[in-house]
């Protein structure tokens, strides 16, 4: 596994697919993109990369914002139409556990969401079906991505600095996606164990 060749090899094309990743995840109703893991270990590569980390930052930033509006006007044109109990991806249930989340903590969910694996995936298509307006949402939506990013963005900073990340950046990064990914099969493995504790 060599990713600082990867990226180091791609250049800025390679940004411009993470950036990508960020809007179709955050977007385009698929949640299972590690996008702040890609955005993460960018940071960490910036120097290999030959640009500046607040540049990533920027583009993660701008990526995620854009995909939320994307995904918050899915929503508000097509409703809750596209999905249903039993698809394998477009689930209901998805939605239903987005617009718990916002009733439970307001305006400040679309901020909260956005730390959060799947749920900052249909955060938007759920407020777009409902009656939030869209000034309100884009307003917090602006503020939970330019966070998201900046968030991520010092954390890679500060520890690429730390020489043990500098020598293992690759594994670090590898890491990174785990743990990201993580929440999502935990949560997926205890409604199986539901499921199946239910089941007469």
């Amino acid at each position: 596994m060599n990713l600082t060749g990867l990226l180091a090899g791609l250049g800025l094309p390679a940004l411009l697919i993470v950036a990508g990743m960020v809007v179709i995840e955050n977007g385009l109703l698929f949640p299972f993109l590690p996008g702040d893991s890609l955005i993460f270990a960018s940071v960490l590569l910036a120097g290999s990369l030959q640009i500046s980390w607040l540049w990533i930052v920027a583009l993660a930033a701008v990526s995620a914002i854009g995909g939320a509006e994307l995904g918050f006007t899915i929503g508000r044109r097509f409703g809750r139409r596209w999905f249903r109990p039993d698809a394998r991806i477009l689930k209901s249930r998805y939605l239903d556990e987005a617009d718990a989340f916002f009733h439970r903590y307001g305006p400040p969910a679309i901020v909260l969401a956005r730390f959060v694996p799947i749920v900052r995936t249909y955060i938007s298509p759920a407020m777009g079906a409902s009656s939030v307006r869209r000034r309100t949402f884009s307003l917090w939506n602006a503020i939970g991505g330019i966070s998201w990013a900046l968030l991520l963005g010092v954390a890679g900073v500060f520890l690429g600095r730390i020489p043990f990340v500098a020598a293992n950046i690759e594994w670090i990064a590898l890491g990174v996606v785990v743990v990201s990914v993580l929440p999502i099969a935990v949560t997926a493995l205890r409604r199986r164990h539901s499921n199946k504790a239910n089941t007469p």
